[in-house]
């Protein structure tokens, strides 16, 4: 995790500095704020090497590929309510998950995010059988506990996947609230002829029956409960959830659950698959998908939004949900319901400016596990291939850039838990990430057009001082960029991302910074 600021308040610093000061510690102490998330789906992050002793939990009509074949989609299984790739395994499991910590550590995440894992039919185990119990061919509870344990040992903080809007059709309560009107478990589901499949699913899927939210029953077993599932697994030795599509779920059971899991461990994040604005779903939530923030990065390097409405965008957003929320808020660009990064944005320039301003702007850099290696994966269920562990190599140049993009942003406070402001300019995509010190201050500069471009922006900050150096963090270009009566004049190339940050060291003996902080 990041390091705490342990930096004394300077005798210069200013009445703004010291009201501001103490939020920012308090921020940098709460490790939900500005993390490096990692995802993982367990069956096919690592092979396992027990796949014989699990062979059996793979019965007919699930099959094992070899970890190098690719997902392909396949036909639908009337018989079992599935399409023929959604009952497709590659064997991985927490075991073989944990044998690979080291890499993820190293690579600098905080946080490791698993897709489910509990008891499911299928491969992505969003049809949930049981929620208490882990899937076989995962692991055992037990598991959990040592994977929690390993995951803390080493720093970090471990994130299960929630699916509590809807079951599987094969879970033994569904079947039995089928079967009879009279179970008790009849009303935690919506079994009526007027459905499509004489039961409400989600989405319409067969397979996916949604739950009665309004039941006090489900809700007791889903968190109200002390051995309810959520704080179930909290007390096992997890940090918190990602629930899926939370927008189902709705704004009173989320801020119910969230209040319960807080309680039952302080600290504790919830964090909400919501594609909406993002903005009243707090506190509801500690933090949300930001599909909003990842929506106006795609479209704008795709050219359909011009640079300078990105920016007034971002900070739209930024400035009605709250700079907090946001912070926790996990800024995505890929993951296992979308197509990867590399298929969505085919050029690189494309790639890497999304990348920059995923690790610059306000929120959690959630990284799917491959994108770091530039893997390739179109729609479902291309894009859940296995990890490429071939593809780590020093060689690999998207691996070494998402390396230094993780590193400038743990050498950077501001980049990590700072305020945004939107800087004006004619063409640019411009914001600064700053803090009570004037020397953590990173101003951010994206021309995503094809035009090379000079302008001139005016900063915003109070203390960034006349005629002082600016150097460049992706170039280390270190001279050649002054401000002048808070203007800076750049000369950016097409295509190009620039971080500045002030030069606060003394010039031979000099430096007009002597006086702040």
């Amino acid at each position: 995790m990041p390091a705490k600021n342990t930096m004394p308040l300077s005798p210069y610093a200013n009445e703004t500095d010291k009201a501001f000061g103490p939020v920012l510690e308090k921020r940098e102490q709460d490790w939900r704020n500005g993390s490096i998330v990692y995802q993982v789906i367990v069956d096919r992050f690592a092979p396992s090497s027990q796949l014989k002793e699990k062979q059996a939990l793979y019965a007919p009509p699930k099959k094992i590929r070899n970890w190098d074949e690719t997902p392909t989609a396949g036909s639908y299984l009337k018989d079992v309510d599935v399409w023929s790739h959604e009952i497709d395994f590659w064997g991985g499991d927490l075991q073989s998950l944990t044998n690979k910590l080291d890499y993820i550590k190293n690579l600098g995440v905080d946080v490791l995010y698993l897709n489910p894992i509990h008891l499911g039919y299928t491969n992505h185990k969003y049809d949930a059988l049981d929620y208490l119990t882990v899937s076989p061919d995962y692991g055992r509870r037990e598991d959990v506990k040592k994977l929690a344990d390993d995951v803390h040992r080493l720093d970090m903080k471990l994130v299960l996947d929630g699916v509590f809007n809807h079951m599987g059709r094969n879970s033994a309560v569904f079947q039995k609230a089928l079967a009879n009107p009279k179970s008790p478990y009849r009303d935690w589901f919506h079994i009526n002829d007027k459905y499509e499949h004489g039961y409400l699913g989600w989405a319409d899927v067969a397979n996916l029956p949604e739950l009665n939210l309004e039941n006090k029953a489900v809700c007791a077993h889903i968190y109200a409960d002390r051995d309810s599932v959520t704080q179930g697994y909290l007390r096992d030795g997890i940090d918190g959830w990602r629930l899926d599509v939370a927008y189902d779920l709705g704004f009173v059971f989320l801020d119910n659950l969230t209040r319960t899991a807080h309680q039952c461990k302080p600290g504790s994040l919830i964090i909400g698959e919501i594609w909406n604005y993002p903005k009243e779903w707090f506190p509801s939530v500690d933090g949300v998908m930001n599909f909003t923030a990842r929506e106006i990065i795609l479209r704008t390097l795709q050219g359909d939004i011009p640079a300078t409405q990105a920016g007034e965008m971002f900070k739209r957003m930024i400035d009605d949900a709250g700079i907090e929320p946001i912070l926790k808020s996990w800024l995505l660009l890929d993951n296992h319901d979308t197509k990867r990064l590399t298929n969505t944005l085919p050029k690189k320039w494309q790639q890497r400016m999304a990348q920059v301003l995923q690790f610059t702007l306000p929120g959690s850099p959630n990284l799917y596990y491959g994108t770091e290696l530039g893997m390739r994966g179109d729609d479902d269920p291309e894009q859940r291939a296995p990890m490429r562990w071939d593809l780590v190599t020093k060689e690999n140049a998207t691996l070494n850039w998402t390396r230094k993009l993780i590193r400038i942003r743990k050498q950077n406070r501001a980049l990590r838990i700072g305020n945004f402001r939107l800087l004006t300019s004619k063409k640019l995509l411009a914001f600064e990430r700053y803090t009570d010190r004037v020397g953590e201050s990173i101003i951010v500069v994206a021309n995503p057009s094809a035009e090379n471009l000079s302008e001139t922006i005016m900063l915003a900050n109070s203390k960034i001082t006349q005629r002082s150096n600016m150097f460049e963090l992706l170039s280390k270009n270190d001279s050649g960029f002054d401000v002048r009566s808070a203007l800076l004049k750049i000369r950016i190339p097409a295509h190009t991302t620039m971080l500045f940050k002030p030069d606060i060291k003394p010039q031979k003996a000099y430096t007009p910074y002597k006086r702040m902080q």
